[in-house]
């Protein structure tokens, strides 16, 4: 298929809206085709602006629950035991509430990492240099990044495994940094991110397999740090990957 022809369904491929095998098929032309590479890099960055430029206005934890607190409130005199039966049932419909929206909110935070976290594997696979340390050792990666993030973690060896390191480079959520690990399984490249577990968005976010946009993602948290696994391969695929790595 022409390049043209791709490039109408790049779009589609970001947002998640093409069908398997047609999203693994573009998937391969991506990394065949300097053209398409560089528009789906570009159309990632415009997602990344637009998504970042939402967030400045965000109310933030401490403003949200300051509000939550003036509501909950109670604000009445002394009144008679069937009126405060009935401001108690108003209250507990509010707690109610409050908890609904808190775990809409999580769940909106939740689905915003993983996008975010899709489209960087999607930029790094789009990049002409995916990783900035290119290495199948262990042993030459890990270093390469002392001094470029504020913690260290641990890389187990996979070799004997399914799955080749291919290197790795440092990449940024909302400002926070991270270790960004490529491996290779077949014809697919898989991201590792590693971030911080107390810094950012990330931080408290379940345990636990998800799918996002073309993407199937794996998460957990270990020795202060947080794992995500991000890849178009299957689900059983990266939860193999992820307890190479650690995880459970």
């Amino acid at each position: 298929m022409a390049s043209d022809e791709w490039r109408g369904k790049l779009d589609a491929y970001l947002d998640g809206e093409l069908e398997p095998a047609e999203a693994a098929t573009l998937s391969t032309h991506l990394r065949g085709c300097a053209a398409c590479a560089a528009d789906a890099l570009q159309r990632v960055q415009i997602k990344r602006s637009v998504a970042a430029a939402g967030r400045r206005f965000e109310p933030s934890r401490e403003l949200r629950a300051r509000i939550t607190r003036s509501v909950a409130r109670p604000r009445w005199q002394i009144r008679p035991l069937w009126k405060l039966a009935g401001v108690s049932a108003v209250l507990m419909l509010i707690a109610m509430v409050a908890a609904t929206l808190y775990v809409s909110r999580e769940d909106a935070r939740r689905q915003r990492v993983y996008s975010e976290l899709a489209d960087l594997h999607v930029a790094a696979l789009a990049s002409s240099t995916p990783v900035d340390v290119t290495s199948s050792d262990r042993h030459t990666v890990k270093p390469w990044f002392q001094g470029k993030i504020p913690f260290t973690f641990n890389l187990p060896d996979l070799q004997g495994s399914e799955f080749t390191l291919l290197g790795g480079r440092v990449t940024y959520l909302s400002q926070t940094p991270a270790a960004h690990l490529i491996y290779q399984l077949r014809k697919h490249e898989i991201s590792v991110f590693i971030f911080q577990e107390r810094e950012g968005e990330t931080a408290g976010l379940p345990w636990g397999t998800a799918h996002s946009l073309s993407f199937n993602i794996d998460t957990w948290a270990e020795d202060g740090l947080r794992y995500f696994v991000v890849g178009d391969v299957s689900p059983s695929d990266i939860e193999a990957l992820s307890k190479l790595l650690g995880g459970e």
